[in-house]
């Protein structure tokens, strides 16, 4: 039997990504992106990751070849969305954006169609009343870099049926992920630790307790983190980790107030890897 048909909506750091997963594990995986540009520019990200993977020898030739072809960019919503059996949203973390998307893909895709959020600290719940279809709605909140992290959190809203997060589990285990499943809460579980983590780290920074190098050697060396809160925040965007904060910070009080140097870097444009200087400097 054939493998479901996934979209992915939204080509940036972490739809790229997504896409990978999915088209990686053999599914047909539609790609779409309102800014063409944005389209395309996540098109060359998916190609680069895999060109690095190959010649580190972490993936063959011929299953680069096969996630190529397996991935598919569209250039309307409606052609990715109306073949699709999962629908994977991943555009930026603001819920007016992605309630309005959940209108229109609720719209168009086939009643059996999945809707799956990649939000990292939104509700599920809100998201998903826009719907008609609420109960086919469900998080899917995949972890940076997404192809090679094992893990993904599925969070249940409100009204999500048990249907659609069972068929969700089985998606994600067939593109070769395992899976937590979280109740619908700020941040969910991995966030809710994480962020606060992140935002603590520009704190320390900004306060002189350390070099931005050595805060990261400490969470490196000392913690046995794959890469320090800082560079990390670099690679996945300023602008993202502040939105989380400030998603956290708007629903559970002053306990997460962002640091005021993140607030500043992101209001200087000092983004991160994608802009070439955050905390760091990068070569573009």
């Amino acid at each position: 039997m054939a493998k479901e048909t996934i979209a992915v909506i939204g080509l940036g750091t972490m739809g790229s990504q997504i896409g990978i997963v999915f088209a990686r594990a053999g599914f047909t995986t539609y790609v779409f992106d309102q800014d063409h540009d944005r389209l395309e520019q996540g098109r060359k990200k998916v190609r680069d990751f895999l060109e690095q993977q190959v010649s580190k020898g972490k993936l063959a030739a011929e299953l680069r070849d096969q996630t190529l072809a397996n991935l598919q960019a569209v250039f309307e919503l409606e052609a990715a969305v109306g073949e699709a059996d999962l629908v994977v949203e991943a555009v930026f973390e603001d819920i007016g954006v992605k309630r309005e998307l959940f209108v229109q893909m609720d719209r168009v895709a086939r009643p059996e169609t999945i809707l799956a959020s990649n939000t990292s600290t939104l509700s599920i719940t809100e998201i998903a009343g826009a719907a008609q279809s609420p109960d086919r709605c469900i998080g899917a909140h995949f972890l940076i870099p997404a192809a090679l992290t094992p893990l993904v959190e599925v969070t249940r809203g409100l009204a999500t049926s048990d249907a659609a997060h069972d068929r969700l589990k089985a998606l994600l285990k067939a593109a070769g992920k395992d899976t937590v499943t979280v109740n619908d809460a700020p941040g969910f579980v991995i966030n809710r630790l994480y962020i606060p983590l992140l935002n603590e780290a520009f704190f320390a920074l900004e306060e002189g307790v350390a070099s931005a190098e050595d805060i990261d050697k400490s969470c490196v060396k000392g913690l046995g983190f794959p890469l320090g809160p800082l560079a990390a925040s670099d690679a996945s965007g300023l602008d993202v980790v502040l939105a989380c904060v400030e998603s956290l910070h708007r629903q559970l009080g002053d306990k997460y107030r962002p640091a005021p140097l993140l607030v500043k870097l992101v209001r200087a444009g000092r983004l991160g890897r994608k802009t070439g200087r955050g905390v760091y400097e990068y070569k573009r």
